[in-house]
């Protein structure tokens, strides 16, 4: 038999994964569960009062800027070309007295 490789490898564990996955499920069904234990809210108000995510809020308002202007110039965008190309039709269709 030859040597597992790294494929077989990964396809052991993903089985092994969703065997736990599967042999899960009752028992998370069948425990007593809190519903405040799904409650999100009390985590992310500790870690935004510890200031750990503030870089990550500062990154997407940044990011939210920069796709606002972003949109701002692509709206200007056809505008400004079309007022180029007027101004070059107007100067090669001019009379060569025009433009001294």
């Amino acid at each position: 038999m030859p040597a597992a490789d790294l494929n077989d490898w990964a396809a052991a564990l993903s089985l092994a994964i969703a065997g736990y996955g599967a042999l899960s499920v009752p028992y998370f069904l069948l425990v007593d569960a809190d519903p405040a234990d799904f409650d999100p809210r009390p985590a992310m108000r500790r870690a935004l009062d510890s200031g750990r995510l503030d870089p990550a809020l500062i990154a997407v308002a940044n990011t939210r800027h920069a796709a606002t202007e972003a949109a701002d110039r692509a709206r200007a965008l056809p505008r400004e070309t079309a007022l180029t190309v007027a101004a070059l039709l107007m100067l090669l269709t001019a009379t060569p007295e025009a433009t001294r």
